[in-house]
């Protein structure tokens, strides 16, 4: 069940290994669930219970210890060898009185680790303050190091495999937002196009099909365009709403994506002038997307569009994202934004959000790219004109309306 050639998860251990003595980390505790997928392929739902993937760099292969019930599961999808994986008993979960940290804990004294340097992922959602301060009282001879972007950064250049996943998932993305579109017209509901997405972001494609999204599709309406993190309810829309989908397909966890401005019926002047802002803003940025620039020269791009129609972007213009679980695509590393001095190498990629919110409207196109030698090559193919759909019937691909 391996998704990757076992080459590929070594050499992304070799890479892990070599960050790791870069920063001194000896052994490195991952319970991001995105980074135990890239070293090891484990996937399933699970991560609502604490797991962990032990990376140990003097041994050969990692260790994965998790609650006994997904012990199957990860001789399934990884590629160690079955006494690599480990298990603790279910009286360990959601208890008062034990806690899986302590069989961690145990794991690692009894093979010898618990006084060496150890890396733990101090800054993400599935490590918790309680898991840490266990850690501390089983293993009192360790040195604990902050190692919460360590495996992220080694994520940041993605293999060719890697991106063959993303574009499949940007396929996905512009399936699953011209559904949410069609569905849009008076007397339609918001969860009515939402139902409409999710369908196609499960179906996909007839060569492949989708896997679930690590965000819900957001779809806020009208006045509520005005900030971009509201999903949906069960009003209809009006004629004269404007509607902002984000949404993004997903293959194999890998995502692409793709957000876009719709209104029903009719679009305001103003809303159709923001539009106009923002491509002119959008093509200044791609156009300078190449290896061997900052990051933040993209942000100064966007900039030099909008300074001269007064218009400041408070959020950052976007951020790298690839591989990733609930509740977030984004890889918590690099982000598009004033003072970010990554350089930009060949075959990253970014989520750019070029979205514009006021007090009681707003407006957002994204794009995902990967960075080529010859430029950002977009991961989706899907107009960013403003999208005025039929306040009553679904709109005319044939038209132009969708392409």
């Amino acid at each position: 069940m391996l998704t990757f050639d076992i080459l590929e998860y070594q050499e992304r251990l070799r890479r892990t290994k070599a960050r790791m003595e870069k920063q001194g980390v000896e052994v490195l505790l991952i319970t991001d669930p995105a980074n135990m997928n890239y070293i090891s392929g484990y996937d399933a739902w699970s991560f609502y219970v604490h797991q962990m993937l032990i990376v140990i760099i003097d041994e050969p292969q990692p260790i994965w210890i998790g609650r006994l019930m997904d012990e199957n599961g990860a001789k399934a999808t990884t590629w160690m060898y079955d006494e690599n994986i480990m298990s603790y008993p279910d009286y360990y979960v959601n208890s008062e009185v034990y806690h899986p940290m302590q069989f961690i804990g145990d794991i690692l004294n009894e093979i010898g680790h618990g006084n060496r340097r150890i890396g733990v992922e101090m800054d993400q959602y599935y490590f918790s303050a309680k898991a840490y301060m266990t850690l501390l009282q089983k293993l009192p001879n360790a040195t604990f190091i902050d190692a919460t972007s360590l495996v992220n950064w080694v994520r940041i250049v993605k293999s060719d495999q890697e991106l063959e996943f993303m574009r499949r998932a940007g396929q996905i993305s512009e399936r699953a937002m011209t559904a949410g579109i069609q569905a849009m017209h008076t007397g339609s509901r918001e969860n009515d196009a939402a139902a409409a997405i999710y369908y196609e972001l499960i179906k996909g494609t007839e060569e492949f099909g989708g896997d679930y999204p690590s965000i819900v599709p957001m779809i806020p309406t009208g006045e509520n365009t005005s900030t971009p993190h509201l999903t949906w309810s069960d009003r209809y829309f009006e004629e004269g709403n404007a509607v902002i989908i984000e949404l993004s397909g997903c293959y194999e966890r890998y995502h692409a994506p793709l957000a876009r401005t719709i209104s029903i019926g009719h679009a305001s002047d103003r809303l159709y002038r923001l539009n106009e802002i923002v491509q002119e803003g959008i093509e200044n940025v791609l156009s300078r997307a190449k290896p061997g620039i900052y990051l933040e020269e993209l942000e100064e791009a966007w900039r030099e569009s909008t300074r001269k129609y007064g218009i400041e972007k408070e959020s950052r213009l976007g951020y790298a994202m690839g591989l990733n679980y609930p509740p977030d695509w984004g890889e918590h590393t690099a982000s598009i934004r004033k003072g970010d001095k990554t350089v930009l190498e060949p075959n990253m990629t970014f989520h750019f959000i070029p979205g514009l919110w006021f007090d009681a409207d707003g407006i957002e196109m994204s794009e995902s790219f990967v960075v080529t030698d010859q430029g950002a090559e977009l991961l989706t193919n899907y107009t960013r004109d403003l999208i005025v759909t039929s306040p009553y019937h679904f709109p005319d691909n044939s038209q132009g309306i969708i392409s």
